[in-house]
């Protein structure tokens, strides 16, 4: 039996879905379809979250255990709040540090996602949605380098989120956060990668 660890805020949680319909749960569905026992994810995150709340939390929870793989997406809300950019690059390091040690050191069974711009949603109206998406790329183009510098996988989701951010389809009741249509797909473009993670 595989086990997976999910750590980050809203957008790991599925903020106004059903458990079931959040990107990890309907990863470890698709898991099941490629005959990949998986247990329930453990999940580690809050809406509203930065990278040293989710820090503090995962030192509040005490994990000892060692998990099959760990997916990481967090940062929307540093750039939100207006924090600094280095300030990121340091806790992002830190906390993929962490989650690579809960990987049990094995780099490419952890599991970065880029973080969604939340900028083209109705949410933002009024906004200077170019200037979110100027900040979300550079928060992205932060975690990806530092992602890879560490070996682990990374997924690109921002695209879809651009896409799909206007469709009332793939967005919760808040015209903010996504909804389980849209964490489908970042479901089903993080499967074949973890399926084949775990199979090597």
């Amino acid at each position: 039996m595989y086990t997976y660890l999910a750590l980050g805020d809203s957008y790991t949680i599925g903020e106004l879905v059903p458990k079931e319909q959040n990107f990890p749960h309907q990863l470890v569905h698709l898991l099941h379809k490629e005959h990949l026992e998986v247990s329930e994810p453990l999940i580690i995150a809050t809406t509203g979250w930065t990278t040293d709340e989710l820090q503090a939390s995962i030192r509040e929870h005490r994990l000892h255990e060692r998990f099959s793989f760990v997916t990481l997406l967090i940062g929307v809300n540093n750039q939100y709040r207006g924090h600094d950019l280095e300030n990121y690059r340091k806790e992002f390091t830190e906390l993929l540090n962490q989650a690579i040690v809960f990987a049990n050191g094995h780099t490419q069974n952890v599991f970065v996602l880029s973080i969604p711009d939340w900028g083209v949603t109705p949410f933002a109206e009024g906004r200077d949605r170019a200037q979110i998406a100027k900040e979300i790329d550079a928060y992205n183009h932060a975690n990806k380098e530092i992602t890879l510098t560490h070996k682990c996988h990374y997924l690109d989701i921002t695209d879809s989120t651009r896409t799909n951010g206007t469709n009332a389809a793939f967005l919760a009741e808040d015209g903010l956060h996504p909804s389980g249509k849209e964490y489908g797909v970042w479901a089903e473009r993080l499967a074949p990668m973890v399926a084949k993670g775990l199979k090597q």
